[in-house]
C-alpha cells in the first residue's frame, strides 16, 4: 500500500512539474518579471549599454533586434530560427542575430543563458526588453516587438511599416 501511494505522489509531482515547464517554455517575459540571473546580468550592464557588446553593434537593428542563442545539437533551435527570421523580415528596422552558445561562452555567462534556444528581444538602444527560453510562438515575438518598438501598431500588435500607417489619399 505504501508503494502505491509513493507512486501516485511521484506521478502527481511529475505531472505538476511537466505542466509548469510546458507553460513557461517559449514565453517571452519582461526582464523585470523574470526571476533568473538575467536581471542581475542586465543590471550589471548598465541601463544604456548594449548587452551584446561593441562587436555586435553593427549587427543590431535600428528599431529592435531578435537575438537567439543556439547550439549545434539543439533541435528546437531550427524552428526558433525560422520564426525569428520571418518576424524580422516582416517589420522594418528589425534584425535577427543568431549566436552560437558554444563559441560565445562569455556572453552565455554574462547573460545567464541556461539552455538553448534562448531568445532576447532588444530595443533600438540594445537593452533587453523581453527574454524567453524554448521555441516562441510567432504571435508572442510580434507582441514582444510591440513593447520594444514604440509607436503605432497594427491589428496584430506588431509595429506597422511606414506605408501602413499613412492615410490613403482616397480616404477623407
Amino acid at each position: 500500500m505504501i508503494g502505491v501511494m509513493t507512486a501516485i505522489v511521484a506521478l502527481l509531482a511529475a505531472t505538476i512539474i511537466g505542466v509548469a515547464w510546458r507553460r513557461r517554455n517559449g514565453v517571452l517575459r519582461s526582464t523585470t518579471d523574470a526571476k533568473s540571473g538575467a536581471d542581475a546580468a542586465d543590471a550589471a550592464e548598465g541601463a544604456d549599454a548594449a548587452v551584446l557588446g561593441p562587436e555586435f553593434a553593427s549587427k543590431l537593428g535600428e528599431r529592435a533586434t531578435l537575438v537567439q542563442f543556439s547550439s549545434a545539437f539543439c533541435a528546437p533551435c531550427r524552428a526558433t530560427r525560422r520564426v525569428l527570421d520571418e518576424v524580422a523580415a516582416m517589420v522594418d528596422g528589425v534584425r535577427y542575430v543568431e549566436i552560437d552558445a558554444e563559441s560565445r561562452l562569455d556572453l552565455v555567462r554574462r547573460l545567464a543563458v541556461l539552455r538553448t534556444p534562448t531568445v532576447l528581444v532588444l530595443d533600438g538602444a540594445g537593452r533587453v526588453v523581453r527574454r524567453g527560453t524554448g521555441p516562441p510562438r510567432k504571435a508572442d515575438v510580434i507582441a514582444a516587438l510591440g513593447v520594444a518598438i514604440p509607436g503605432p501598431t497594427g491589428p496584430t500588435g506588431a509595429p506597422m511599416r511606414e506605408a501602413e500607417h499613412r492615410p490613403s489619399q482616397g480616404a477623407r
